[in-house]
Protein backbone atom coordinates (compact mmCIF):
# COMPACT_ATOMS: atom_id res chain seq x y z
CA UNK A 1 0.00 0.00 0.00
CA UNK A 2 1.16 3.51 -0.78
CA UNK A 3 1.13 6.05 1.69
CA UNK A 4 -0.25 9.81 1.05
CA UNK A 5 2.74 11.84 1.34
CA UNK A 6 2.06 14.72 3.70
CA UNK A 7 3.50 18.06 2.83
CA UNK A 8 3.51 20.78 6.00
CA UNK A 9 3.45 23.87 3.67
CA UNK A 10 6.04 25.23 0.91
CA UNK A 11 9.73 25.36 0.83
CA UNK A 12 12.32 27.80 1.87
CA UNK A 13 12.94 28.01 -1.68
CA UNK A 14 9.46 28.03 -2.76
CA UNK A 15 8.91 30.95 0.11
CA UNK A 16 11.90 32.86 -1.82
CA UNK A 17 10.74 32.29 -5.49
CA UNK A 18 6.96 33.48 -5.02
CA UNK A 19 8.34 36.50 -2.78
CA UNK A 20 10.99 37.36 -6.05
CA UNK A 21 8.06 36.71 -8.26
CA UNK A 22 5.53 39.05 -6.30
CA UNK A 23 8.45 42.24 -6.03
CA UNK A 24 9.11 41.91 -10.05
CA UNK A 25 5.17 42.07 -10.32
CA UNK A 26 4.95 45.30 -8.06
CA UNK A 27 2.87 43.23 -5.47
CA UNK A 28 2.55 43.03 -1.67
CA UNK A 29 1.41 40.73 0.32
CA UNK A 30 -1.10 43.03 1.88
CA UNK A 31 -2.24 43.57 -1.37
CA UNK A 32 -3.10 40.21 -2.16
CA UNK A 33 -5.01 39.94 1.43
CA UNK A 34 -6.73 43.14 0.91
CA UNK A 35 -7.94 42.32 -2.76
CA UNK A 36 -11.64 42.38 -3.40
CA UNK A 37 -13.35 38.74 -4.21
CA UNK A 38 -14.27 38.45 -7.54
CA UNK A 39 -18.21 38.97 -8.29
CA UNK A 40 -20.01 38.95 -11.49
CA UNK A 41 -21.13 41.98 -13.31
CA UNK A 42 -24.27 43.44 -11.53
CA UNK A 43 -27.15 43.09 -13.98
CA UNK A 44 -29.31 46.29 -14.96
CA UNK A 45 -32.79 47.58 -13.48
CA UNK A 46 -34.62 46.07 -16.53
CA UNK A 47 -32.81 42.37 -16.30
CA UNK A 48 -33.02 42.03 -12.23
CA UNK A 49 -36.50 43.63 -11.79
CA UNK A 50 -38.60 41.62 -13.43
CA UNK A 51 -36.80 38.48 -11.37
CA UNK A 52 -37.33 40.63 -7.80
CA UNK A 53 -41.49 41.18 -9.31
CA UNK A 54 -41.74 37.32 -9.69
CA UNK A 55 -40.25 36.13 -6.62
CA UNK A 56 -42.48 38.52 -3.97
CA UNK A 57 -45.78 37.75 -3.07
CA UNK A 58 -48.63 39.85 -4.72
CA UNK A 59 -49.21 41.93 -2.19
CA UNK A 60 -45.28 42.96 -1.94
CA UNK A 61 -45.74 43.36 -5.87
CA UNK A 62 -49.22 45.01 -5.93
CA UNK A 63 -47.33 47.58 -3.29
CA UNK A 64 -44.29 48.59 -5.41
CA UNK A 65 -44.87 47.64 -8.81
CA UNK A 66 -45.74 50.74 -9.53
CA UNK A 67 -42.68 52.29 -8.52
CA UNK A 68 -40.48 49.33 -9.64
CA UNK A 69 -41.90 50.40 -13.39
CA UNK A 70 -40.80 54.06 -12.50
CA UNK A 71 -37.63 52.98 -11.82
CA UNK A 72 -37.62 50.77 -14.73
CA UNK A 73 -38.40 53.69 -16.94
CA UNK A 74 -35.70 56.09 -15.41
CA UNK A 75 -32.97 53.61 -14.84
CA UNK A 76 -33.62 50.53 -16.98
CA UNK A 77 -30.30 50.40 -18.71
CA UNK A 78 -28.29 51.25 -15.56
CA UNK A 79 -26.48 48.65 -13.49
CA UNK A 80 -27.67 48.04 -9.93
CA UNK A 81 -23.83 49.14 -8.59
CA UNK A 82 -24.27 52.85 -10.60
CA UNK A 83 -26.97 54.78 -8.69
CA UNK A 84 -25.80 56.65 -5.50
CA UNK A 85 -27.96 56.96 -2.24
CA UNK A 86 -27.52 61.08 -3.44
CA UNK A 87 -29.12 59.71 -6.19
CA UNK A 88 -31.92 57.61 -4.97
CA UNK A 89 -32.80 60.56 -2.29
CA UNK A 90 -33.33 62.70 -4.96
CA UNK A 91 -35.30 60.19 -7.60
CA UNK A 92 -37.65 59.71 -4.46
CA UNK A 93 -37.69 63.73 -4.11
CA UNK A 94 -38.93 63.31 -7.95
CA UNK A 95 -41.36 61.00 -7.27
CA UNK A 96 -43.16 63.00 -4.51
CA UNK A 97 -43.05 66.23 -6.30
CA UNK A 98 -44.86 64.43 -9.85
CA UNK A 99 -47.53 62.86 -7.04
CA UNK A 100 -51.16 64.24 -8.02
CA UNK A 101 -52.36 66.30 -5.79
CA UNK A 102 -55.42 65.14 -4.09
CA UNK A 103 -57.26 66.77 -1.05
CA UNK A 104 -56.40 63.95 1.21
CA UNK A 105 -52.85 64.45 0.09
CA UNK A 106 -49.83 64.16 2.60
CA UNK A 107 -47.32 66.11 0.63
CA UNK A 108 -46.44 62.98 -1.15
CA UNK A 109 -44.68 61.28 2.07
CA UNK A 110 -46.24 58.46 1.12
CA UNK A 111 -44.94 58.25 -2.52
CA UNK A 112 -41.43 59.02 -1.68
CA UNK A 113 -41.64 56.82 1.70
CA UNK A 114 -42.88 53.56 -0.84
CA UNK A 115 -40.03 54.33 -3.45
CA UNK A 116 -37.53 54.17 -1.14
CA UNK A 117 -38.90 50.85 0.70
CA UNK A 118 -39.18 49.56 -3.35
CA UNK A 119 -35.71 50.37 -3.86
CA UNK A 120 -34.57 48.29 -0.16
CA UNK A 121 -36.69 45.42 -1.44
CA UNK A 122 -35.01 45.36 -5.00
CA UNK A 123 -31.54 45.74 -3.71
CA UNK A 124 -32.24 42.89 -0.35
CA UNK A 125 -32.44 40.95 -2.93
CA UNK A 126 -29.12 42.10 -5.25
CA UNK A 127 -27.09 41.66 -1.91
CA UNK A 128 -28.37 38.23 -1.15
CA UNK A 129 -27.72 37.72 -4.45
CA UNK A 130 -24.27 38.77 -4.02
CA UNK A 131 -24.38 41.06 -6.98
CA UNK A 132 -24.08 44.28 -4.98
CA UNK A 133 -21.36 44.61 -1.86
CA UNK A 134 -24.59 46.51 -0.23
CA UNK A 135 -27.89 48.74 0.11
CA UNK A 136 -27.68 51.91 -0.95
CA UNK A 137 -31.07 52.68 -0.36
CA UNK A 138 -30.67 51.57 3.14
CA UNK A 139 -28.90 55.36 3.07
CA UNK A 140 -31.32 57.26 2.35
CA UNK A 141 -33.94 58.12 5.33
CA UNK A 142 -37.46 57.53 4.73
CA UNK A 143 -39.84 61.06 5.11
CA UNK A 144 -40.91 61.26 8.89
CA UNK A 145 -44.79 60.51 9.13
CA UNK A 146 -47.25 63.57 9.77
CA UNK A 147 -49.65 62.41 12.57
CA UNK A 148 -52.93 61.13 11.27
CA UNK A 149 -56.00 63.09 10.53
CA UNK A 150 -58.68 60.28 11.24
CA UNK A 151 -60.76 61.10 14.27
CA UNK A 152 -63.44 59.56 16.18
CA UNK A 153 -66.94 61.05 15.38
CA UNK A 154 -68.62 62.69 18.74
CA UNK A 155 -71.59 60.87 19.70
CA UNK A 156 -73.83 64.13 18.53
CA UNK A 157 -72.72 63.33 15.03
CA UNK A 158 -73.30 59.69 15.22
CA UNK A 159 -76.82 59.84 16.64
CA UNK A 160 -77.56 62.43 13.36
CA UNK A 161 -76.02 59.57 10.88
CA UNK A 162 -78.28 57.28 12.90
CA UNK A 163 -81.15 59.23 12.63
CA UNK A 164 -81.22 59.71 8.86
CA UNK A 165 -80.43 56.18 8.18
CA UNK A 166 -83.57 55.07 10.05
CA UNK A 167 -85.81 57.61 8.67
CA UNK A 168 -84.78 58.12 5.08
CA UNK A 169 -83.70 55.73 2.49
CA UNK A 170 -84.83 53.00 0.24
CA UNK A 171 -84.61 50.27 3.56
CA UNK A 172 -83.81 52.37 7.07
CA UNK A 173 -83.94 49.42 9.16
CA UNK A 174 -81.11 47.76 6.27
CA UNK A 175 -79.17 50.87 6.34
CA UNK A 176 -79.67 51.10 10.48
CA UNK A 177 -78.29 47.47 10.27
CA UNK A 178 -75.41 48.40 8.20
CA UNK A 179 -74.57 51.62 10.75
CA UNK A 180 -74.84 49.70 13.93
CA UNK A 181 -72.48 47.25 12.29
CA UNK A 182 -69.68 49.16 11.44
CA UNK A 183 -70.14 51.16 14.51
CA UNK A 184 -70.16 48.05 16.73
CA UNK A 185 -67.32 46.08 15.19
CA UNK A 186 -65.18 48.83 13.05
CA UNK A 187 -65.40 47.16 10.48
CA UNK A 188 -64.60 48.26 6.74
CA UNK A 189 -67.16 48.40 3.41
CA UNK A 190 -65.48 45.05 2.36
CA UNK A 191 -65.61 43.38 5.88
CA UNK A 192 -69.21 44.12 5.81
CA UNK A 193 -69.71 43.01 1.97
CA UNK A 194 -68.31 39.69 3.02
CA UNK A 195 -71.21 38.65 5.44
CA UNK A 196 -72.94 35.56 4.81
CA UNK A 197 -75.64 33.38 6.34
CA UNK A 198 -74.77 30.69 8.59
CA UNK A 199 -73.72 27.88 6.95
CA UNK A 200 -72.73 29.27 3.39
CA UNK A 201 -69.43 29.84 2.11
CA UNK A 202 -67.96 33.07 1.85
CA UNK A 203 -68.53 34.81 -1.42
CA UNK A 204 -65.22 35.27 -3.99
CA UNK A 205 -64.62 37.54 -5.95
CA UNK A 206 -63.68 37.13 -9.91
Amino acid sequence: MTENKITSGASPEEIEAAKLLLGRLGVSVDDLVSAPSARPLAPTFAEYIPQVSTAVSAGTRRVYGSYWNRINDQWGDRRLDEPTPLEIKRFAEKTRSQLVKRRNARGGRGAAEHFIAAMRCLYNHAVADDLVSDNPAKKVPKPRRLPTTRRGLPDSRLEEINHTAATTGNDPVLDSLIIRLHTETACRRGGALALTPPGTSTPTTA
